[in-house]
């Protein structure tokens, strides 16, 4: 079986998932071609796995004179069928100029994966995520009625608009959509005709847990608090840190490592000094996956405080890791998550709360332990990257 892969930026730091879930589909003998809507650049290829997936990625623009020509070349045999895409692309955007305009872009980009497509024998293109990729992808597919196409939903940023994403009509087209959680498939049940429900399959991110079977450091009498997350105001590192506040006043020992980089590290730096944290609170800034496992054999906890995600897969690390984890209490988590047993999901926004889970895992090991262990045993039974490489092989078999 063969197939495409298509992102608007392959591969990305945030999306070190999708990279995971290109080397267990092609573990299981399927062949996928990567492409990416626009070229990735080499910071987001920190590791060597990155690099790799970066040199075999094709990115549809910029446009070379070669593609130029191909493209071209297409609109001159099927003259027809290129305007009738575009009458439909531009007939079926959101209101406004700019949305028309970027409708004109994605009609060429689609026919620049389909030369891709035809020329490498491939049938079918999965998308992650329903952004510009689900556009090209269903206007491929509307071009060529021989290709079909299927995306992952994972939420939160689609869901917060429905109308700017036009998710409903991309579930409706799509052949097939895997949703990361009983969640995200409940949230397109509510925006769709019953007819589409059989085509929503719950196919849950996985990982390779034995990548993640580290060595815990020696305890000492600090808690040490890992937050592995892009530096965003809805992954909420600045309720963390007043929790972290409230925590030393309370005269608890707590270090926080705030891991990754973003558009609000000045925020968050900011936020430390006001708070007097400097002396407790470590930026590492971006990193490679290569450095994840020390970072996680380093802490005691994991806390992700988040106002908005999809299943977060970097609870997934740490709970693989055996670490006990504090999060919070939205979309998918709670299935990830059980509360009180591999760790605590609090009411997000409240740093009260935070800390006072902190707290308890700071003065008991034993529960530490007994929390990291039950959420190793999640992570192996239910977010396996191989088991849900199989479960979405299984889907595209039933496409191609």
């Amino acid at each position: 079986m063969k197939l495409a892969y298509l992102v608007s930026r392959y591969p990305a730091v945030s999306h070190t998932f999708i990279l995971r879930e290109v080397e267990a589909v092609r573990a299981r003998g399927v062949e996928v071609e990567t492409f990416s809507v626009r070229r990735a650049s080499v910071a987001d290829a920190l590791g060597a796995r990155e690099r790799d997936a970066l040199a075999t990625t094709t990115a549809l623009v910029p446009l070379t004179p070669l593609t130029l020509i191909g493209l071209l070349a297409t609109i001159a045999r099927r003259p027809g069928d290129v305007a009738r895409l575009l009458r439909h692309a531009v007939g079926t955007a959101n209101p406004g100029v700019r949305n028309r305009v970027w409708q004109v872009f994605y009609v060429v980009e689609a026919l620049v994966l389909w030369r891709h497509l035809r020329r490498r024998g491939i049938t079918h293109v999965h998308v992650h995520f329903a952004n510009v990729a689900a556009d090209v992808a269903r206007l491929c597919a509307r071009f060529d009625d021989a290709v079909s196409w299927s995306f992952t939903m994972h939420g939160p940023t689609e869901l917060d608009d429905i109308t700017q994403w036009d998710l409903a009509r991309k579930t409706t087209e799509a052949a097939a959509v895997a949703c990361i959680s009983d969640f995200a498939r409940s949230q397109l049940m509510a925006i769709t005709d019953e007819s589409v429900w059989p085509r929503l399959h719950v196919v849950r991110c996985g990982i390779d847990a034995d990548r993640f079977d580290v060595a815990r450091k020696s305890d000492d009498s600090a808690l040490d608090v890992l937050c592995v997350a892009q530096l965003l105001p809805r992954k909420g590192q600045r309720v963390l840190l007043d929790a972290a506040a409230r925590l030393r006043d309370r005269g608890v020992d707590v270090r926080v490592t705030l891991a990754g980089g973003g558009p609000s590290v000045d925020a968050v730096e900011r936020a430390v000094d006001e708070l007097g944290l400097r002396d407790r609170v470590k930026l590492t800034g971006p990193f490679g996956q290569e450095q994840l496992a020390g970072l996680l054999a380093a802490a005691d906890v994991f806390c992700l405080p988040s106002f908005a995600e999809g299943v977060p897969v970097s609870l997934m690390e740490a709970m693989a890791s055996r670490l006990p984890v504090v999060t919070t209490a939205i979309a998918g988590i709670p299935e990830l998550v059980d509360d009180g047993v591999s760790g605590f999901v609090v009411a997000p926004g409240r740093a009260d709360l935070l800390a006072d889970a902190l707290e308890r895992l700071a003065g008991d090991a034993d529960l530490r332990r007994r929390m990291g262990e039950a959420g190793r045993a999640t992570v192996e039974a239910r977010y396996s990257s191989a088991a849900n490489a199989a479960t979405l092989v299984a889907v595209f078999e039933q496409l191609i």
